[in-house]
């Protein structure tokens, strides 16, 4: 089968692999129909994932149909469309009862597919711990619609979540990327007073005004003061800073109000510094770190709803023969590009 390889760092490649086979009686062999790219598999790329292994195939973030389920498998059979969980994660562990299931503690717990072991831009692919990394799509839902369920939209259902948001608050969201655009999808669904996205690029603004009218949206170098004119309290009540720059860094917590809640979902190339003594009186709480991607049957249930729309995210699709045509647009960001389909 085709599958997209992580050769050394600066490099993947469109290698020739066997098709996947059962290891446990606890997986699951998928037939992938549609995968995608994410900003973590260039991570991957640029070096920035020390613990992805060489030689495995990328992508974490797909759906498909189930081939072949180990004995131990009892929530889907062969011929189910499913939605793979960018996590793998037991269910019965510490972390996992208490719905961390990013730091599951299983060996193959957390982000797995596509970094440590072969993952979805491929013709198939094996799901371990499939009864918690599987979710069957409802029979009135698309692939294309569940597409981003198990990684990108689970990140900005999950960053909502954690973020505490009620309707009376003013929501800044810096980034209008994908992982953005998902974020403000969730957020929206909380009904918050007012909603402002931050983004530097002309396109994404663009799609944000022409999708999303209702929501405010400015530039970075403005953003501070379009955040005090459309707030109560000196600034957000909640800010999600999806963008992942120095720069961003600094504008989320600045544009804060005193006792804000500040949800870093963004995944940085670089440490980050905290300037606790500019911080000290702000009062601040900070929540970091990966999803937990325990969400993915509930957030099938709203977009069966109609309650939760990415397809307009998908702006190019490519076969996965053409991925490298796929990864240089994605990582270019040309032709104004938020998600790539690659279909099989």
């Amino acid at each position: 089968m085709l599958a997209y390889t992580y050769v050394e760092s600066g490099k993947f490649e469109l290698q020739e692999k066997p098709i996947p086979e059962l290891q446990d009686a606890c997986d699951a062999i998928v037939r992938v129909t549609i995968s995608s790219i994410c900003t973590s598999d260039l991570h991957i790329k640029h070096g920035s994932v020390p613990r992805a292994i060489p030689g495995v195939t990328v992508g974490h973030e797909m759906v498909g149909v189930v081939e072949e389920v180990g004995s131990g498998v009892i929530s889907v059979k062969p011929g189910d469309r499913v939605t793979v969980n960018v996590e793998t994660f037991c269910g019965e562990c510490f972390f996992c009862k208490h719905g961390y299931v990013n730091n599951c503690t299983a060996p193959n717990g957390g982000w797995a597919l596509g970094c440590r072991i072969d993952g979805g831009q491929a013709e198939y692919v094996r799901v371990p711990n499939a009864d918690q990394g599987l979710n069957r799509i409802p029979d009135a839902v698309s692939d294309e619609r569940a597409l981003f369920v198990g990684d990108v939209l689970a990140t900005g259902f999950w960053a909502t979540r954690i973020s505490e948001i009620s309707e009376s608050d003013t929501v800044l969201i810096i980034g209008a990327g994908p992982t953005g655009i998902c974020t403000l999808l969730c957020v929206m669904l909380k009904r918050p007073r007012r909603i402002i996205v931050c983004e530097k690029s002309p396109e994404r603004i663009q799609f944000i005004r022409e999708h999303y009218p209702d929501v405010l949206v400015t530039e970075p170098e403005s953003c501070r003061d379009c955040v005090l004119k459309n707030s109560i309290h000196g600034g957000a009540d909640v800010v999600l800073e999806v963008a992942g720059s120095e720069d961003t860094f600094h504008l989320a917590w600045n544009c804060a109000r005193p006792n804000a809640i500040v949800t870093i979902v963004a995944l940085y190339n670089h440490p980050q510094l905290l300037p606790l003594p500019d911080m000290y009186g702000k009062n601040l709480t900070f929540k970091t770190g990966g999803v937990d991607g325990c969400d993915c049957a509930e957030i099938l249930n709203l977009i069966e709803e109609g309650k939760i729309d990415t397809t307009p995210l998908i702006t190019h699709r490519f076969p996965l023969n053409k991925i490298e045509e796929a990864y240089h647009l994605f990582e270019n960001k040309q032709d104004g590009v938020i998600k790539v389909a690659i279909s099989k």
